[in-house]
């Protein structure tokens, strides 16, 4: 369950803001925290920095809180690429973390928006052609990583919403799908304002085992919301709180930085 926690929190807390529309190198920080049932359960840090048409993204997540007794998980994750008009168009991404004693490894490189290499450790196990939906080279094209799926370049609040996101993760492809909720306000240290909240709808494409109860109950059940701020006047919005109904509870992602460091 934390290691799935981390994963959340890795893909939702990018908020990141993508300032490299601007001409001046800009560099951003946000700091998370994940809990469930009002405990905290994961913490990350997320670093990121723009210049021109370039960007990059750094961050570490890990266990926290009681989580720690059960599960201490710890990792590092990273997003490189380039801005391509409004949209990211990612050039590489890691993933390395470790649980206990065990190392795991999630390596992606892209070329033009399509995924041209993947490198998973350990390596997945054999799958049953029966149960599983295999992935196909248009799958991979014109997808986003997990870091650079959730940032949003639109006109305005009004305008983040309404759109479906390409997401591979080094291995299920995935539409996420943002609907318009409500509108509200916020406030964390680097920034107080409005904020637009979308429902997040979740649709498995490849990459995954038929009838899988988590997958289902992601797809079917489970209400997703991701609540998106401004940053400055870059037209960029990113998440900057979210949160997933499981079957033991609500799990929430919250900012409690979101700022500007240059």
């Amino acid at each position: 369950m934390l290691r799935s926690s981390l994963a959340l929190l890795a893909s939702l807390a990018v908020a990141l803001p993508t300032a490299a529309f601007a001409a001046t190198p800009q560099s951003f920080k946000g700091e998370y925290t994940v809990s469930i049932l009002g405990l905290s359960v994961a913490k990350a840090t997320f670093s990121s920095s723009y210049e021109g048409d370039t960007y990059s993204i750094d961050g570490s997540v890990s266990s926290a809180g009681l989580a720690t007794i059960f599960d201490d998980t710890r990792g590092t994750v990273s997003s490189k690429g380039k801005i391509s008009g409004k949209q990211l168009q990612p050039q590489a991404f890691r993933a390395d973390y470790k649980s206990g004693e065990k190392a795991s490894m999630i390596d992606i490189q892209f070329a033009n928006g399509t995924v041209i290499a993947t490198k998973v450790v350990p390596a997945p196990k054999k799958r049953n052609p029966k149960n599983w939906i295999p992935l196909g080279a248009s799958h991979l094209a014109s997808v986003l990583d997990p870091m650079a799926a959730t940032v949003i370049h639109a006109d305005s609040l009004d305008k983040v919403c309404g759109r479906t996101v390409k997401l591979y993760d080094g291995e299920m492809r995935a539409n996420l799908t943002l609907t318009y909720y409500s509108k509200g306000s916020i406030s964390v240290r680097g920034y107080k304002g409005e904020t637009v909240t979308c429902r997040l709808g979740f649709e498995p494409v490849a990459g995954y085992r038929k009838n899988r109860k988590a997958l289902k109950y992601l797809k079917d059940r489970s209400r997703i919301m991701v609540t998106f701020a401004p940053v400055g006047q870059t037209g960029v919005y990113a998440p900057i709180h979210a949160t997933v109904s499981t079957k033991i509870g609500t799990l929430t992602v919250s900012a409690e930085r979101f700022e500007a460091t240059e």
